[in-house]
């Protein structure tokens, strides 16, 4: 595991890197400062940019001394018939942190709403298990262990805007419905969980799905 957070931070570094040093990344940037969020914010949540390239990543890590085994449990590869590439490519890149701020994982953004999946996640890890955690709780328990309120919203760019406009009780689920490990975790940092999707039917039917779901853990 050690060396799967060594992986994490070494290439959340670098995705960041990219953002601000490449060419590719200029449009990306571009992208997040037109969506409103400030050069401050996108630094403080090491937002990144994933090349348009099959083993840029992969290079990278070559160099290091992680063992292969490592490298291919970090899910930041997919494999085929002549071995592997990147799974993330010309993305923005989201690190995702567990609560002690350790990057565990990424969520990946195209730019253009065109391409699909429009999202993608890390999968499965040792380290990660997107049914568990939550984006942005690292940085909501900076402030403080114990927290009036929490905003479950919906996205990394819901989360982001809210922290940058001050209200840092915010977090969102990683692209599943709510579960009774995510109310568990939130429960531990709070008594009040307050659900925000978007109004269109996909978002009402998430929130109605959440009720349904914290029921049963509030009345346990």
């Amino acid at each position: 595991k050690s060396q799967l957070i060594g992986i994490h931070e070494l290439v959340c570094s670098h995705y960041h890197k990219q953002l601000f040093d490449s060419k590719e990344g200029e449009k990306a940037l571009s992208y997040l400062q037109e969506r409103g969020l400030s050069e401050t914010i996108i630094k403080d949540f090491r937002v990144g940019f994933s090349l348009n390239s099959y083993n840029n990543v992969l290079k990278l890590l070559q160099k290091e001394s992680f063992s292969a085994q490592a490298m291919k449990l970090s899910g930041l590869f997919a494999e085929r018939d002549k071995g592997y590439y990147d799974r993330f490519r010309s993305r923005i890149m989201f690190p995702i942190k567990n609560y002690t701020g350790n990057v565990i994982a990424f969520g990946g953004r195209v730019l253009s709403n065109k391409d699909n999946p429009k999202y993608l996640n890390s999968p499965e890890t040792p380290l990660f298990s997107k049914s568990k955690e939550l984006y942005g709780l690292y940085h909501c328990r900076k402030y403080s262990r114990r927290i009036n309120y929490i905003l479950v919203v919906e996205g990394y760019m819901d989360v982001i805007a809210l922290h940058q406009q001050g209200i840092t009780s915010s977090v969102a689920t990683l692209g599943t419905a709510t579960t009774p490990a995510h109310l568990q975790t939130l429960s531990r940092s709070t008594d009040t969980i307050v659900f925000c999707f978007d109004g269109d039917k996909a978002g009402r039917a998430a929130a109605w799905k959440a009720l349904q779901t914290s029921l049963p853990v509030i009345t346990a």
